[in-house]
Order: structure tokens, then sequence, then C-alpha cells
């Protein structure tokens, strides 16, 4: 019998079997962190694998197997597990400082390399995480359009920041993210992907839209893909109404071309979030 057709119990069974160290820490973690888990994505029935190590496209776990890892740190390791020249390049930079508090010189070259890269970056600002940027990004396009609406559509992800997670639907039993403050949830209009009607209806029933917001692929890394066309409608209605149109390349900059997604379809933003770099 191939492993396609096992039924449940008996590959969970062989799982365990083969996972008692793995086993063993979620027992610990799961009266540490809430559901036991540092991020949704480990959420595994019944437990989730504990790495030990990792070079190139392989994974070792703290029992000693061994995974081929498709994941790649959530999209981040374009160059795979513990490359010797990422390595190289990290020892060198620990050796001169791990926090300077200060200007230094490589935040200079790495702004003016992701400006040559990246079709809308004129500037570039630095934040800490993916979420940052994107609650950054919706900031400064409402203080520059003097607008509080955002367009955002279901399904995509943009951080964990209560202008993004309203409306979004991530919960294991499907219910959408709670503890959103009445008036965020208010100034933030929700349309289906790839639906030309529904972001012309709201571009003529809200005159005080700041921007739109999306993955330019489509949600999910791509998996509800969106239409190239559908991006160059958005571009046209947010010029159109003097809103700004906000690319989260987050996962496709730099991966889906060295310009990311505006580079490939010869559509450019006004701002772009990038992340996992």
């Amino acid at each position: 019998m191939s492993a396609s057709t096992l039924p449940n119990a008996t590959l969970t069974a062989t799982y365990e079997a083969m996972t008692p160290g793995s086993a063993a820490l979620a027992a610990r973690a799961r009266g540490l962190l809430p559901s036991g888990i540092a991020h949704d994505s480990r959420n595994f029935d019944p437990y989730p694998i504990y790495v030990a190590r990792a070079r190139g496209p392989l994974k070792w776990d703290v029992d000693g197997n061994r995974y081929v890892d498709y994941f790649g740190g959530h999209g981040s390791l374009l160059l795979g597990h513990n490359n010797p020249a990422v390595v190289a390049a990290v020892q060198d930079a620990l050796a001169e400082g791990t926090h300077f508090g200060a200007c230094h010189d490589r935040e200079v070259r790495w702004a003016e390399m992701v400006t040559r890269l990246i079709p809308s970056a004129e500037r570039v600002r630095f934040t800490a995480s993916g979420t940052e940027a994107t609650l950054m990004a919706v900031r400064l396009a409402r203080a520059y359009t003097g607008r509080p609406k955002v367009v955002r559509f279901r399904g995509h992800f943009h951080g964990w920041n209560d202008h993004m997670t309203s409306g979004y639907t991530n919960h294991f039993d499907g219910t959408p993210t709670s503890g959103v403050v009445g008036g965020v949830a208010e100034a933030v209009l929700l349309c289906d992907p790839n639906d030309v009607d529904g972001i012309t209806r709201l571009f003529n029933d809200h005159k005080d839209i700041a921007a739109v917001m999306l993955e330019p692929t489509g949600a999910n890394f791509g998996k509800m893909p969106i239409e190239p066309a559908f991006l160059q409608v958005l571009r046209d209605l947010t010029r159109q109404a003097g809103a700004l149109l906000v690319f989260d390349e987050v996962v496709t900059g730099f991966r889906v071309s060295p310009g990311g997604m505006q580079a490939a379809v010869g559509i450019t933003p006004d701002l772009t979030t990038l992340a996992k770099i």
C-alpha cells in the first residue's frame, strides 16, 4: 500500500513513532506558548516537527529524520539553509558589532541596491518586520492623501496590525480575526480579488479612499492568482481617484523577478512593502 492510500491513523502512528523527540518538545511548548507554537503555519496534528539543523535544501529534526524543505523559511531563504557565502557575510558583520544604534554604511549600500532593483523605490525606509512595513505604508498613504479608508482583498495577508487584519479570516475554525476596534474596521473596505465591478463600485461609493493594498500575485503565496489585467485596472482606478496603489511584495519581491512582480508585469505602484530578505 502506498503512503497516499494509508489510513490517517496509520500515518499518524508512523509519524509519532519516528518523532518522539518532537513530541516531547511539543508537550513542553503547550504549557508555554499559545497553541504550543510560535507561528500559525506550524499548527500540525498531532504536533509539528522540531528542527535541529539545516543545510541547503534539507532539514534534520531532533530525532535525526531528514526532510526536503519546500518552505524555505517562509520564502526568505533564496539561497537555501546555511549557505556558506551568507554565513561568512554574517560572521564578518558580527565581528564589527551587533547593534550600533547609529547610521552605518551597510544601510546606505542596501538602500542603493533596493532602489536599483525595485521600480517604485525612489526612497527606502527600513522597518523591523513585514507587519511594520505594511502598517507604515497605510499610515503614509493616509497622511499623504488626507483620507481615512483603505481597500484590501479577501484572503490577502498583510501582517498583524489592526488595519490589515480587519476582515482577514485565518483562524483554524474559519472565524475572522477578533480584537479589532470597530472604528478601525470601518475604515477598511473589502473586495474580492479580480472583481472589476466590485472595486469600481467601491471607488464610486467612497470618495475618501487613501489606498488599495494587495499581494500582486494573489493571496497565500499566489495560490489564489491575481490576473495581471486586474492590476492594471487597480493602477488606473487609483490614479484617477488620487489614491495610492500599494503592492505588498513581502513574498514576491526579489523572487518573481529581481524587481518583484511590479517589474515582471510592468505596473508600478506608488508604494511597495518588502520583507523576508
